[in-house]
């Protein structure tokens, strides 16, 4: 086995991009911040995409260019997902942080704009109430505050919060990007990924390059500098490939008995279900596609989100192998009419 790689910080924020033109992949955004940041006064944002496409990045970089690393620590404040962003933390914290005038205080070659930012990353998942109480706080403390909103998905933004912000759409990074910037850092690190193993990669990592590299930095720390797409897949949780064809493959059947035997294994050996299901989709959606019968893979929706929300009973587990082991069976009548 190769040499364990020596890990000194998460790859993930060593090469976070501190500029906002070196953020990948996002050209329309940049183009507008970046004019925007030569003016330095900006409007309150809602950054918005898939996981891992920079919006947090995005957002931090502004900062660093605006007050530097100095200035940065007092005129910016951040919250994720793992502080409480209750409504009380709206009435206390970030009100009062947002109501505070700031100084005069300025660094030679930044702008040092006359307010401060507040970030609130995963804005998606606060509750309703503390979206009303911010409304009323960005607009009482605009001159002083900048609020930036990160999220996943807009339509969990209330709309009065979001129409009093410049909207940001980050689009899903390609999976050239991600090889570019993945590349660069094996070459850093002294990596060695083979394309089979930079395939895998992207793969596993749907296209979140965050993901990409909290991966790779897993399997240098445990495998070495040299790292094949099993040492990856083993990091990354993901269920192996053939445990999920053999589900598909006991659906295809068409017997219900042979399915649920399937589905009571991978329950005995503790796979997560939201993975497995994701993966098993991602298969039977390519089925489909070839047999034209899309609007089947639709009608998995109910049982599946049963499923991820944590009705772990006997029926909502074997509910959706038992409706693809009946899909298969509708369709083996146009399989075998294309094999002929």
């Amino acid at each position: 086995m190769a040499p364990l790689v020596p890990m000194s910080q998460p790859w993930v924020e060593k090469y976070r991009p501190r500029q906002v033109k070196d953020v990948a992949h996002q050209e329309e955004v940049i183009r507008v911040l970046n004019n925007t940041l030569q003016t330095a006064d900006l409007p309150h944002m809602l950054f918005y995409g898939p996981p891992g496409t920079g919006k947090t990045t995005t957002a931090l970089a502004i900062a660093y260019q605006l007050y530097g690393p100095e200035l940065y620590k007092s005129r910016v404040l951040e919250l994720n997902a793992s502080d409480d962003r209750g409504i009380n933390v709206v009435r206390t914290k970030i009100k009062n942080f947002a109501a505070v005038a700031v100084g005069t205080a300025r660094k030679a070659g930044y702008p040092c704009p006359p307010y401060k930012i507040i970030i609130l990353d995963e804005a998606d998942s606060m509750t309703e109430d503390a979206q009303n109480a911010l409304r009323r706080t960005t607009e009482t403390y605009s001159k002083v505050t900048r609020f930036f909103f990160i999220c996943n998905y807009i339509s969990r933004i209330i709309e009065p919060l979001a129409s009093r912000c410049a909207k940001f759409r980050f689009k899903p990074l390609s999976e050239e990007v991600m090889s570019s910037r993945i590349m660069h850092i094996c070459n850093e690190e002294g990596l060695n990924l083979n394309a089979q193993a930079m395939s895998t990669l992207s793969v596993i990592s749907q296209g979140d390059l965050r993901r990409a590299i909290t991966y790779l930095q897993s399997a240098a720390r445990l495998f070495g500098s040299s790292i094949s797409s099993s040492d990856l897949i083993s990091v990354s949780g993901v269920i192996p490939e053939d445990v999920v064809k053999s589900l598909l493959a006991a659906c295809r059947s068409g017997e219900f008995d042979v399915a649920n035997k399937e589905v009571s294994s991978i329950i005995a050996d503790g796979y997560p279900v939201s993975q497995l299901m994701a993966q098993m989709l991602l298969l039977a959606r390519m089925i489909f596609q070839m047999i034209k019968r899309q609007g089947y893979v639709k009608s998995l929706g109910k049982p599946i989100s049963a499923w991820l929300m944590g009705q772990m009973s006997i029926y909502s587990c074997w509910m959706s192998p038992a409706r693809l082991s009946a899909l298969f069976s509708t369709c083996r009548g146009r399989w075998s009419s294309k094999s002929s």
